[in-house]
């Protein structure tokens, strides 16, 4: 029996190393440009920057234990007043997170063949941060700070809260996906917002830049 757990384990491991292997391709295709966006007025007055910290040090919590897999079911981030669907997405034909539809800015995406928020590893969720006409989900995504909190409400009647520890706009060019959105500390449940950041470029016709939001989980309630 443990030769064949053992067998088992390992397969499980480098599934999940190519699936991620995979992943961070296109999420580094993406972050270089690949994926485009409808122009728009409004944009995020973010800028290139490559990170975003408050005034003064914010001294974070404890991290949680991890929860086993369940789905998301709804993001909540209070200090934006956003209170978002989750739906679950794959990968486009560029290898990269498809978000959802653009009629239907106010929804969120999972990575649904990765980690699980909540669960150990780095759950990804992807947003619009505007359309043709008006801002999306996560149009302030950007002007978050480490200590805030972000509640995920998921199918096992648990409601995850993550509290922020780094926001990042990072430019397309030499892009590191693997910073960006691989777990930062090992045995952690974590969280990444992504959508769109900097300023439009009319030539690619997509933004400039990415925010990405890190949090990771505190704590659990029903």
């Amino acid at each position: 029996m443990s030769d064949d757990h053992g067998h088992a384990t390992g397969a499980g491991r480098l599934i999940t190393g190519l699936t991620w292997a995979v992943l961070l391709l296109g999420l580094w295709l993406w972050g270089r440009g690949v994926t485009g966006v409808p122009h728009t007025a409004h944009g995020p007055a973010a800028g290139d920057l490559f990170a975003v910290a408050p005034a003064d040090p914010v001294r974070l919590p404890s991290p949680a234990r991890p929860l086993g897999y369940a789905l998301p079911q709804r993001v909540d981030i209070p200090q934006l007043g956003v209170q978002a669907p989750v739906v679950s997405r794959g990968l486009d034909a560029e290898g990269a997170v498809d978000p959802p539809p653009f009629d239907q800015p106010g929804v969120v995406g999972w990575y649904g063949a990765g980690t699980a928020p909540g669960a150990a590893g780095a759950a990804l969720l992807v947003g619009h941060v505007d359309t043709e006409t008006r801002p999306a989900v996560f149009y302030k995504l950007s002007t978050l700070e480490p200590g805030e909190t972000v509640r995920v409400v998921r199918s096992d009647g648990r409601v995850a809260r993550f509290t922020i520890d780094g926001v990042r706009v990072l430019p397309r060019a030499d892009f590191d996906a693997r910073q960006a959105y691989g777990p930062h500390r090992a045995g952690r449940a974590e969280l990444r917002l992504i959508t769109c950041g900097g300023s439009f470029d009319r030539a690619s016709h997509s933004y400039t830049a990415n925010v990405v939001v890190s949090a990771y989980l505190t704590g659990t309630t029903r």
